[in-house]
């Protein structure tokens, strides 16, 4: 743990125990913490003293300080004490240079034990035991005293001081917004809270501020910026948990180049201000039409440390009238019926066994393909594999100059329909990409996608879904789009020219994450209710569900936009890991569970009554 500057002094405490250097040597001092080792020596006994600022090696000798010496044989690991003595430099060949403060020891003429501990459930001294998730977050405060998660804690808070003083430098308010507030649809499960006062009313806990940070830019906020916490009751992954920290911020008076300008900035200074011996890898960071993300990636929230992008075979299997003509009926089929033959290249990875290319269409299959293709790139250029024998040798010339092969490499192709080759092929890159460790685990890799699809059509329903936020705005010259000639309200049609508008939406990606998602927002009311109605509202629902907003409009609302950023997401990135558990200092399970609470929890009957409610069952599924 590095060096920080010391909290105020203390009846237990003068100096933390990672704060005495050479400097000190021959001064008085007072430590307090953890007993983080004890060896003992007969007449010297060795204590490693730990707080979350670092460790200071504590010397008892039996001949200076024989009370001191009997108190610290009875210590063991984890007990709470207090040390007083002198500073002193370790004799020459001592030293530890894995320490901030191995150059000195405190030479203890007091030992005072606070409080004893029992044996931990598992090593907190030893970084590399394998210790059980679940053990870990039923004694999670045991956990956070282990230097590894205590220090992305301790850089979690570095990267939010960074996020705070970035947006105070920039003129923007700090609003906190309520927790309990009106259920409205933001794309998943809201948590719902009961209301005593007003007995059959539930709250609803939020999911994001939307409305609430679009509402201050009526009022006038102009630039408003929260760390907030935020609420969505759906399956958990390794990136989501059913509580969350995301950066929300809006502004007033912008265009979508306004908004991405000001929190690329900011990305910048919070990455350097966080994480300095982190490189980004681009500035300014690329930008990618959606559409070309997903045929370049197979992916919106591309990877870009590496390359390995998707390729279009089309072009190579197709004859010169156009129509499919590669000899292999699964291409011509699919191309025929519309799909898409798309493929990638897998760097050297031509002389694969055969148990690894199962191993690989197994994992294409698992993603949701039928089967994967593979051909390998021989000396001289001739293409080995099972469909081999059914292309031309112009076509296999072709196949490989749209691959961009050479010798040794492996050709992988999917086809299938369009959004099926385009997912599947991306993730398969992604996990080729770790395989082969062709990313820079050191890089920060940021890069901006933005005009998605403003409506997928929902044909369950009738009706178009948002494809991110319901408040998006169109690209002006698509806005159009969005009107009918008819005026109506309560016309929508799957093939109503709104499919083809495109949002003004922008996500921010770092290293195949999404990092965080924004728009400019319709801010003009008679559109936000058309856009509402081609999502399946009535003007009654609309009024129901969106009422405080749309009446606001009525006003005078400014151009808005702005974006949230997660903040557990940022954090795990930062520290290189997996899943954001490891950067929240008490998670929950997969399951939705606290371990260490013990919560959820069945309530009280007392808290029914007090709530009028009663406990019906869970419905079977079906």
């Amino acid at each position: 743990m590095s060096a920080e500057p010391a909290p105020l002094a203390t009846p237990y405490r003068t100096h933390t125990c990672g704060q005495l250097r050479v400097d000190d040597d021959g001064r008085d001092a007072k430590l307090a913490g953890w007993v983080h080792r004890r060896r003992d020596y007969g007449k010297l006994v060795f204590i490693d003293l730990r707080d979350r600022h670092g460790i200071t090696q504590v010397v008892v000798d039996a001949a200076d300080a024989p009370e001191a010496h009997a108190t610290a044989s009875r210590v063991r690991s984890e007990f709470v004490i207090v040390v007083e003595g002198a500073v002193a430099r370790r004799q020459p060949g001592t030293e530890n240079p894995k320490l901030a403060t191995g150059a000195v020891e405190l030479q203890a003429r007091m030992v005072t034990i606070l409080n004893e501990a029992k044996t931990p459930p598992f090593y907190l001294n030893d970084p590399d035991a394998p210790i059980d998730e679940s053990l870990r977050l039923r004694y999670r405060y045991l956990d956070i005293r282990r230097e590894a998660m205590l220090s992305r804690l301790v850089m979690r808070s570095r990267l939010v001081h960074a996020i705070r003083e970035a947006h105070h430098a920039s003129g923007f308010v700090e609003v906190e917004t309520p927790n309990l507030i009106k259920s409205t649809p933001e794309g998943a499960r809201d948590f719902i809270v009961p209301s005593r006062l007003q007995p059959g009313t539930v709250y609803a806990l939020p999911q994001s501020p939307q409305q609430l940070k679009q509402l201050l830019m009526v009022a006038g906020v102009d630039r408003y910026f929260q760390i907030a916490r935020c609420f969505r009751d759906e399956d958990m992954r390794g990136d989501r948990q059913p509580e969350f920290t995301q950066l929300d911020l809006e502004m007033s008076f912008v265009d979508e180049a306004a908004v991405m300008g000001f929190v690329e900035q900011m990305v910048i200074e919070v990455s350097r201000a966080t994480v300095p011996d982190r490189p980004i890898r681009a500035i300014p960071f690329p930008v990618f039409e959606y559409e070309d993300a997903m045929e370049r990636y197979g992916s919106d929230k591309p990877d870009i440390r590496f390359g390995m992008e998707l390729f279009d075979l089309a072009p190579a299997l197709t004859g010169p009238d156009g129509s499919p003509a590669s000899g292999f009926r699964v291409f011509d089929e699919t191309l025929a019926g519309g799909g898409r033959v798309k493929g990638m290249t897998g760097p050297g990875l031509g002389g694969a066994s055969r148990r690894e290319i199962d191993e690989l269409t197994e994992i294409a299959k698992r993603f949701g393909a039928r089967g994967l293709v593979h051909l390998a790139v021989q000396p001289g250029g001739e293409l080995h594999g099972p469909i081999a024998k059914f292309l031309a040798p112009e076509t296999q010339a072709a196949v490989r100059a749209a691959a961009r092969a050479g010798e040794g490499d492996l050709i992988l192709v999917i086809a299938d329909k369009a959004e099926t080759t385009n997912d599947v092929l991306g993730r398969l890159r992604v996990e080729l990409g770790a395989r082969l460790g062709l990313a820079d685990p050191n890089e920060l890799a940021y890069c901006w996608v933005h005009h998605f699809p403003m409506y997928q059509w929902d044909a369950e329903h009738g009706r178009w879904d948002a494809t991110h936020n319901p408040f998006s705005g169109v690209v002006p010259e698509d806005e159009a789009l969005l009107t009918t000639t008819s005026g109506d309200l309560d016309v929508r049609d799957p093939g109503d020219p709104a499919g083809r508008a495109k949002a003004m939406q922008y996500d921010i990606a770092l290293n195949g994450w999404e990092l965080g998602g924004g728009s400019v927002r319709i801010w003009n009311r008679d559109l936000l209710a058309r856009s509402f109605n081609l999502q399946g509202y009535s003007i009654e629902q609309m009024k129901e569900r969106f009422g405080a907003i749309l009446e606001a409009f009525e006003y005078g609302a400014p151009p808005h936009g702005g974006i949230a950023l997660g903040i557990d997401r940022w954090a795990a990135l930062f520290a290189n890991q997996a899943t954001i558990r490891e950067v929240m200092a008490f998670p929950k399970t997969q399951s939705g569970s606290d371990l260490m609470l013990e919560a959820p929890s069945a309530p009280e009957e007392e808290q029914f009554q007090e709530l009028g409610l009663r406990f019906v069952g869970v419905p079977e599924k079906r």
